[in-house]
C-alpha cells in the first residue's frame, strides 16, 4: 500500500488544481477549472465528499480523512479504508454491473476516489423520511446482494480463490473493529459515545445493560461476524449507503468491506427498512396519511428476503463451481434431492442469521453512537422515543427469540402488531 507521507487533505482550491491536472477528468468536466462549481456535501460519519460540476459534466469525489469525521482527530482511522472501498467497488461493478457508481479515478496515496455523479438520485433514507416509494428497489438490491454474496462465497469459488479474497481484505480490520465495538458491544454497556432519546428511553437503555439473554445473543452474533468469512460483504449496507430514483438503485460507500457472514448485509437492509416503518408514525401530520407508504415498506421487507433467497438459490442451482458441496458427491436423483434439501437448510440458517443481525443493527442505531435520520428528524422527543421503543421491542424479540421468526412474514407480522403499541412513557 502507498506511503501516506504525501497525503494531504484537498479542500476546494487544492481539489480544483488536482482535478485540472488529470486530462480525462478535465475533459469530462469541461470548461475552465476556475469556473467549476465545487460543493462539499459529505453528511456521513467518516469522509469528505465533493460534487464537482463543469460545463460538460460532473463527478463525485470522496477523500478519506485520517480520523472519524463525526468525532474528530481524537479518533484516528487508517486511510487504507479508501483502498478497500476501491477494491470493493471494483469487485461489485464486475459482479453486479450497473448497481454501483462507475469508478473514474483513484489515488491511493491521497485516499481519494473520483466516481460517476449520480443525478437525480438521492440518498434512499431521505426519500423514505418523505414517504417516497421506490418500485425498482427490490429487484436491484436483491440482485446486488445475491450476486456479490454468492460469487464471492465457497459455493462459487475454489478454496484458493476464496482465501485470496479473504487475504485481500484482511487488512481492513480497523473498520471491522468499529463495527465490533459500535454494533456488538457498546450499546450493551456503559460507553462514553452512547446516546439515546432521554429521558424516555433511559429505562430501556439500562435494560440493555442488564439483559443477560440479550448479551449472550449479541455475543454469538459478534463471534459469527468475526469468525465466519462466508463472502465479501459491503459491510455497511443501509439506506444511507444506497442512492435511488424510482427506477434506479446504486449502492455506494463500501469502505467497511470484508469477508464475513452473509446475513450481516441482508440484515442491515431489512433493519433499515423496519426502522423506516417504525419511524413513519412520528412523521405523520395527520393520522393515517402514511398508511400506503407503511404498507409498501413491509411488503418490501418481505420481498427483499424472498427475492434475495430466490435469486441466490437460482445461482446455486445453475451449476455452482465452488469447492463447497462438490457435484460429484450428489450424483443421481437421490443426490439431487439431498442437495436441494441442504440448500433449503442453508437458506434457513442464513435467514436466522439475517434476523439476528437486523436486530443488532436496529439497537445500535437507537442506543449507540451513530443514529438514523429516520428517527432523528422526528422533532418531538416523546414521539421519537415512542417510535424507537417499538423498534426496540421487536429487535429484542428477534435477537433472543429467533425461533419465533421462522419466516419473513413472521417478522413483518410482529412489526405490524407493534405499529400502535404504546410504551409506558407514552402518556407521561
Amino acid at each position: 500500500m502507498a506511503d501516506a507521507g504525501d497525503y494531504r487533505i484537498l479542500h476546494e482550491a487544492a481539489l480544483r488544481d488536482y482535478l485540472a491536472g488529470i486530462s480525462d477528468l478535465k475533459a469530462l468536466l469541461g470548461g475552465e477549472p476556475a469556473a467549476w462549481e465545487i460543493t462539499e456535501v459529505g453528511d456521513g460519519n467518516l469522509n469528505l465528499v465533493f460534487i464537482v460540476k463543469g460545463t460538460r459534466g460532473g463527478v463525485a469525489v470522496k477523500q478519506a480523512l485520517p480520523y472519524v469525521r463525526l468525532v474528530g482527530e481524537s479518533w484516528p482511522l487508517p486511510l487504507s479504508r479508501a483502498h478497500y472501498e476501491y477494491l470493493a467497488l471494483s469487485k461489485q461493478a464486475q459482479l453486479a454491473p450497473g448497481l454501483v457508481p462507475a469508478l473514474l479515478h483513484h489515488n491511493e496515496t491521497l485516499a481519494l476516489t473520483v466516481m460517476e455523479l449520480l443525478e437525480p438520485h438521492i440518498i434512499m433514507r431521505k426519500g423514505m423520511v418523505a414517504a417516497t416509494q421506490y418500485p425498482g428497489f427490490v429487484d436491484d438490491i436483491t440482485t446486488f446482494m445475491a450476486r456479490t454474496l454468492f460469487f464471492t462465497s465457497d459455493l462459487a469459488l475454489s478454496a484458493a480463490e476464496k482465501k485470496q479474497g479473504i487475504a485481500a481484505f484482511a487488512g481492513n480490520h480497523a473498520l471491522c473493529k468499529i463495527t465490533e465495538d459500535l454494533i456488538f458491544t457498546d450499546p450493551y454497556r456503559i460507553a462514553e459515545q452512547n446516546r439515546w432519546t432521554a429521558p424516555y428511553l433511559d429505562r430501556l437503555a439500562a435494560g440493555l445493560r442488564d439483559d443477560m439473554e440479550l448479551h449472550v445473543a449479541i455475543s454469538r452474533l459478534k463471534l459469527k461476524f468475526m469468525a465466519s468469512p462466508e463472502a465479501l460483504l459491503h459491510g455497511d449496507l443501509h439506506t444511507g449507503s444506497i442512492m435511488v430514483t424510482e427506477s434506479q438503485t446504486r449502492v455506494i460507500d463500501p469502505e467497511f468491506a470484508f469477508y464475513g457472514p452473509m446475513g450481516f448485509d441482508v440484515g442491515a437492509v431489512l433493519a433499515n427498512l423496519l426502522m423506516a416503518y417504525f419511524a413513519s408514525a412520528g412523521h405523520e401530520r395527520t393520522p393515517g396519511e402514511r398508511q400506503a407508504f407503511e404498507s409498501w415498506v413491509l411488503e418490501t421487507v418481505e420481498q427483499v428476503w424472498n427475492e434475495f433467497a430466490r435469486k441466490f438459490l437460482d445461482l446455486w442451482r445453475a451449476g455452482a463451481t465452488g469447492d463447497a458441496y462438490p457435484a460429484s458427491l450428489f450424483a443421481g436423483e437421490k443426490g439431487a434431492a439431498c442437495l436441494e434439501a441442504e440448500r433449503q437448510a442453508y437458506m434457513q440458517r442464513l435467514f436466522t442469521d439475517t434476523v439476528g443481525f437486523a436486530a443488532a443493527k436496529t439497537l445500535r442505531r437507537i442506543f449507540g453512537l451513530a443514529h438514523n435520520i429516520d428517527f432523528e428528524l422526528i422533532e418531538d422527543p416523546r414521539r421519537r422515543a415512542i417510535s424507537e421503543a417499538r423498534a426496540v421491542r421487536l429487535a429484542r424479540a428477534m435477537m433472543v427469540e429467533a425461533g419465533a421468526f421462522p419466516n419473513i412474514s413472521d417478522v413483518t407480522g410482529a412489526a405490524r402488531k407493534l405499529r400502535d403499541w404504546q410504551p409506558e412513557f407514552a402518556n407521561g
